[in-house]
């Protein structure tokens, strides 16, 4: 899973990427709500979480870290895209698109921090306690 998290936030970073650049050649930042939400939601925060289920193993071996990694890697994706087609002007059509979306990616907050809270400073605790911890 962490691996997973690692390589899909690496690729949705590159894709933002792509699109600020082709804004730029462009001259037309219009998209510039998706391509922020893209590099914010789907590179930084995603990118983040495998950090964070790196350094506190026993978070990522939950089974309701997997179904958080699932749901913020589906809201990381919907909402952006949602953003885009809405500003091309499918507001009527993609509205929808955009609140299940952003619905999708406060699921997967509320999830992540209901992780962290369980697993908050466990490894820190357990490290003081054999003596490894700095």
């Amino acid at each position: 899973m962490i691996k997973s998290l690692f390589r899909v936030s690496v690729s949705l970073g590159l894709i933002g990427m792509v699109l600020g650049i082709f804004m730029g050649i462009r001259q037309d930042f219009s998209l510039m709500p998706a391509h922020a939400h893209l590099n914010l939601l789907g590179f930084v925060t995603m990118f983040l979480s495998a950090l964070y289920y790196r350094a506190v193993p026993q978070a990522a071996a939950s089974r309701l870290a997997r179904y958080q990694a699932l749901i913020s890697i589906a809201g990381a994706i919907l909402f952006p895209a949602g953003i885009a087609c809405v500003l091309l002007g499918g507001r009527d059509r993609f509205e929808p698109v955009v609140v299940a979306g952003a619905l999708t990616v406060l699921l997967g907050m509320t999830l992540f921090t209901a992780i962290v809270f369980r697993t908050g400073g466990s490894a820190r605790a357990t490290a003081a306690e054999t003596g490894s911890g700095s």
